[in-house]
């Protein structure tokens, strides 16, 4: 029996203390094929902050199955409260993992979202990889119901969303009314990073904990976003989060 996890309570979000990722990928797929059904959302500052001044988006995170550590500021926080060591799990990495174990598995794999090319391209990769992914639509949809209905016939087992914030996680609310014992995942810009089309902070960056900062310099418009971010360590630094 796979062991729950602690829950951490960030900014009002229950965040779910894994130690290292290979714990995680086997809380969702399992040796003998079967996943746990339901959904997983990363967490990071932004989303704490940006939670705190919208109840709506505050109440999506926490209707979420699985809510795991992608942002160092968050980690810190479950470390300095559980007194004992929470690893960050960034979101590309679990994907990218998930799809490894879903290829030995044999698990069948729904992708929706990003742009056709790039679809295109992941699922070339993913099926090189010997992933069996049963069906795919990019992010440039009209009828969400009919593909919704598409994705309930597939056969899937896993659903990955890369549509963004929050529109992957409403996406995601309405599939499960129809295929409730499937494992959805909202992946932002993984399929872009997975394919090369994003290029992903170096690896010193990474170990620094510094993505944030990479990205903001190889995308000055998400300053506003970042600001956040400021927000989240202020309230670290004086226990308000």
């Amino acid at each position: 029996m796979v062991q729950q996890p602690e829950v951490v309570q960030v900014g009002g979000i229950g965040v779910m203390a894994f130690t290292n990722m290979p714990e995680l990928v086997n809380y969702i797929i399992h040796d003998d094929g079967t996943v746990f059904a339901g959904s997983a959302i990363a967490m990071n500052p932004e989303k704490v902050i940006a939670a705190g001044k919208n109840p709506q988006l505050m109440q999506l995170l926490n209707q979420a199955d699985i809510r795991y550590a992608d942002g160092m500021g968050v980690v810190k926080v479950m470390r300095r409260k559980l007194k004992r060591k929470v690893q960050r799990i960034p979101g590309c990495e679990l994907w990218q993992a998930l799809m490894a174990k879903a290829a030995a598995t044999k698990t069948p794999v729904f992708l929706v979202g990003a742009k056709p090319d790039v679809l295109q391209e992941t699922v070339a990769k993913l099926q090189a990889m010997g992933v069996q992914v049963v069906d795919a639509q990019d992010g440039y949809f009209n009828d969400e119901d009919a593909l919704i209905q598409r994705i309930a016939q597939s056969g899937a087992k896993m659903v990955t969303v890369a549509m963004g914030s929050p529109r992957q996680e409403l996406f995601i609310g309405k599939c499960q009314q129809q295929l409730p014992d499937a494992y959805y995942m909202g992946v932002g810009g993984t399929y872009d990073v997975f394919t090369g089309h994003v290029k992903r902070a170096p690896a010193f960056w990474c170990r620094l904990h510094l993505e944030w900062a990479y990205r903001l310099l190889s995308q000055p418009s998400r300053i506003g976003r970042q600001m956040n971010l400021v927000t989240f360590v202020w309230r670290y630094l004086t226990h308000k989060v």
